[in-house]
């Protein structure tokens, strides 16, 4: 894929930045910034090398219309903050402020476009609606970089047609996201373990079907892990449970067996009478669930044998937290993975958190980034890209 550097010189072009800045907010406060920061570093280099830099980006999922509870207008704010200047807002995306102020841009100007998905055709599944949106876009600019990797897996206006109108390359951080995962992909270092959460198994079918090969070891906890542990003939309580993923669960345990792929599923669990902090947490057996119980985390014997299985490990891959961490006495269990991996990247192992629930789950238990070997910035791609699929954003920059 062609790089920045391949862009030619940049002083007084207009460069359309494609960047991933969806952050959660609390109203109008940010509550992790993490997108932020990983998305400054080029936003920084354009501007310093004399590009007038358009930045578009997405927040939320508002219908094609502009919504004022999805506005980017606080993350100008902050983005400005974190590059140490000014960031011009538009008030629209393609239309009438956006264009004025795109116009009166000077050498190193950062300008922020309001929220893409504000517009129909951003996620448009017809060619020639996206297709036109993508033609403004294109209108911003001179060249384009492709920088949001958390959108890289999706075939939308701003990620896949606008490269086909535009010199196109790639940003920082998609190739640092790229190299770390070809990583995972390529040769390994091994033992490689692959640590999978998060409330839906059917999500993260395809991924372990494929790290079957790949991968030395599974361990599963967070949701996913009471619809393996049925399929092991247990009763989970009122826990969550796909039953309709229980007979791929059951062939992953033989194929397992088969292949010599380890799967770590939880031993206990701590469960309680639902889904809230005050819900009487107790730890049991995962063989004694009982009925009117919710499984919330994994308990103290299974995160204890988790790091016992990482330990040794020289690649670990991490999506999902193991339990509802945002409620204190469901957070353990994802703490000791965190608190493993921090002592996996200190003695050289290669360890990446695979982005959404995982990357604000280490931060809001007070991990910081530089701890782990890579926070990926995009949980959806990374998954997609260890499935084996061609992600569109990618493969229209000339990956594949």
């Amino acid at each position: 894929m062609t790089s920045i550097g391949e862009l030619g010189p940049l002083a007084g072009r207009r460069v359309l930045v494609r960047s991933d800045l969806n952050v959660p907010l609390d109203g109008t406060t940010i509550t992790d910034d993490g997108r932020l920061r990983a998305s400054v570093p080029t936003i920084r280099t354009l501007s310093e090398a004399g590009a007038r830099v358009v930045v578009c980006a997405h927040l939320g999922r508002p219908k094609g219309a502009p919504d004022p509870a999805y506005s980017l207008a606080p993350v100008a704010v902050r983005l400005g903050e974190l590059l140490g200047r000014p960031v011009a807002f538009a008030t629209d995306t393609v239309g009438p402020d956006a264009k004025a102020k795109a116009a009166r841009m000077a050498d190193g100007d950062v300008l922020l476009l309001e929220n893409l998905r504000f517009n129909a055709g951003e996620t448009s599944k017809d060619d020639t609606e996206r297709g036109a949106f993508a033609d403004e876009l294109a209108s911003f600019a001179d060249a384009y970089v492709s920088d949001g990797f958390g959108v890289v897996h999706r075939k939308q206006a701003s990620v896949y047609d606008v490269a086909t109108r535009l010199p196109s390359a790639m940003g920082g951080l998609v190739a640092a996201e790229v190299d770390v995962l070809r990583k995972l992909t390529e040769h390994p270092t091994r033992p490689y373990a692959v640590v999978l959460g998060g409330a839906k198994v059917a999500d993260k079918l395809a991924v372990i079907d494929n790290l079957m090969g790949s991968a030395d070891r599974l361990l599963i906890g967070g949701g996913m892990a009471f619809t393996f542990l049925a399929a092991e003939g247990y009763e989970v309580g009122s826990s969550l449970l796909d039953r309709q993923s229980l007979e791929a669960c059951t062939g992953y345990l033989a194929r397992a067996k088969e292949s010599g792929v380890e799967i770590v599923l939880p031993v206990d669990v701590v469960a309680g009478t639902g889904f809230t902090a005050d819900s009487d947490p107790q730890v049991y057996p995962a063989s004694g669930i009982p009925a009117d119980r919710m499984g919330l985390d994994i308990g103290p014997a299974s995160a204890t044998l988790f790091v016992e299985r990482l330990a040794d490990c020289r690649t670990v891959f991490w999506n999902g937290p193991m339990g509802a961490f945002e409620l204190a006495p469901y957070a353990a269990g994802t703490k000791a993975i965190a608190q493993a991996l921090v002592e996996a990247t200190s003695a050289g192992a290669l360890t990446v958190v695979g982005g959404g629930d995982s990357a604000a789950a280490v931060r809001r238990l007070g991990f910081t980034d530089d701890q782990f070997g890579h926070i990926s910035t995009g949980g959806g791609a990374s998954l997609e890209y260890l499935e084996g699929k061609s992600l569109p954003g990618l493969e229209i920059l000339g990956k594949d």
